[in-house]
């Protein structure tokens, strides 16, 4: 079993729905322990005008390679209707890995670590939240040093209507 950190978000249909079913699916998954996930934080989007997301991470346990791990998310992400129009458009879901144990990967299809991972707070408020002490693989900085080094305007705790 590997330890995984990836990162979820949504800015299409009910996105606190969705993000809190992709958790179960992936809690119900055969090959993924879930260990913890974070709160849902409200983040401004980047690339073309669209509405804000929201954003959170999950800790994972799992005993799927890289591809299969990418594989299962993106089916996850097929469920709830994504479709890729463009670079950083609007979606229902995104799920990305963000770092898979100490393992650095770079395929035409997945690159471990995530590599725009530590420039981006909508990743690095959530996974500080859950995994403050991961040591990055290349940089060899504790997620918690690489948050310091972010600015984190726009990017804030989010709460669930009752």
């Amino acid at each position: 079993m590997t330890k995984c950190a990836i990162a979820l978000g949504s800015n299409l249909g009910d996105s606190l729905s969705i993000l809190e079913q992709t958790i179960i699916l992936l809690s119900q998954d055969f090959a993924i322990t879930l260990l913890s996930h974070s709160h849902w934080y409200k983040t401004a989007p980047i690339g073309p005008p669209q509405p804000d997301y929201l954003n959170g991470c999950a800790m994972l346990e799992t005993e799927l390679n890289p591809e299969e791990l990418l594989q299962t998310l993106l089916k996850i992400e097929q469920k709830f209707g994504r479709i890729r129009r463009e670079k950083w458009g609007p979606r229902t879901l995104d799920l990305d890995i963000l770092l898979y144990g100490d393992v650095i990967l770079d395929t035409p299809d997945l690159q471990i670590p995530h590599p725009f991972m530590i420039e981006r707070a909508f990743v690095l408020v959530p996974l500080a939240e859950i995994a403050p002490t991961w040591i990055h693989p290349i940089t060899k900085k504790m997620i918690k040093e690489h948050l310091k080094d972010v600015n984190c305007q726009g990017v804030n705790l989010s709460q669930p209507n009752p």
